[in-house]
């Protein structure tokens, strides 16, 4: 399958892209959430929050099976597990990433099973998990419709697939602050903080070349998801978008802000 993905400057195929990319996230993984939480000035922590209100239906599910794909170092993870009360699973393919996620569910004391696999070939038999999970990951694959059919895939029926990401703000005074902000601010402080700059080169160009929030929606309904339910967050800097198999009613409402 050939689609559209992240093409870091002088990848010349998804291979190359796939490997920039872990590459990328194993030099920032050590100061990645310090960048994270400064950068956004901690409402990462509330769009977080927000993704778990949002498949609180599914998470409730007593036999529920869950993963949060790209887990990074865990933040969603937790606040999942946290939710759900029992063990979840976790999936990156950047080792650095998951040795500081392992950290944090020991530091508190938490259960859920961490993987290093590619969100382009999961490890799970075909309609197996009822919900996946990812945050600020989606974005990065190489191939973003060979990742939706590959979610799709060991979805369940009547399992969901939730989508975190940052988007292009649709108020065009707005993005043209942010896009600013994201070019010349960001690069500088992530840089500094992280010590890789090219990784924070890299953010903004990614979300421009990243298809808007409408047009994932249309993606994930061409990749077999029935409903798709989606919303803009903190002025459209980000987009969560809820996609389930089958035709069932919405799970979740949406919290006010």
């Amino acid at each position: 399958m050939t689609g559209l993905g992240t093409t870091p400057e002088g990848s010349t195929s998804e291979q190359e892209a796939a490997r920039w990319v872990r590459s990328m996230f194993g030099r920032v993984a050590r100061r990645y959430d310090l960048a994270n939480h400064l950068l956004s000035a901690n409402v990462d922590r509330y769009w977080r929050n927000h993704t778990v209100a949002r498949v609180r239906d599914v998470l409730q599910r007593p036999e529920a099976r869950v993963l949060d794909l790209a887990c990074g170092t865990g933040d969603l993870l937790i606040a999942l597990e946290r939710e759900a009360g029992r063990s979840l699973i976790g999936s990156d393919f950047c080792h650095p990433m998951l040795t500081g996620a392992q950290a944090k569910l020991e530091r508190g004391r938490l259960k859920s099973v961490l993987l290093e696999s590619d969100a382009l070939a999961l490890p799970f038999p075909d309609s197996s998990l009822d919900l996946i999970t990812i945050a600020f990951g989606y974005r990065n694959l190489a191939n973003y419709r060979a990742g939706l059919a590959e979610m799709r895939r060991v979805l369940r029926p009547g399992g969901a697939l939730a989508i975190l990401e940052f988007t292009q703000p649709p108020n065009k005074a707005f993005a043209s602050v942010y896009n600013w902000y994201s070019r010349h601010v960001l690069p500088v402080i992530g840089g500094a903080i992280s010590g890789a700059p090219e990784a924070y080169k890299y953010l903004p160009e990614s979300v421009r070349k990243f298809p808007d929030a409408p047009e994932l929606a249309r993606m994930m309904k061409e990749a077999g998801f029935a409903t798709v339910d989606w919303e803009y967050l903190t002025f459209g800097i980000a987009a969560l978008h809820v996609g389930q198999v089958g035709n069932l009613r919405p799970i979740g409402n949406r919290p006010s802000a």
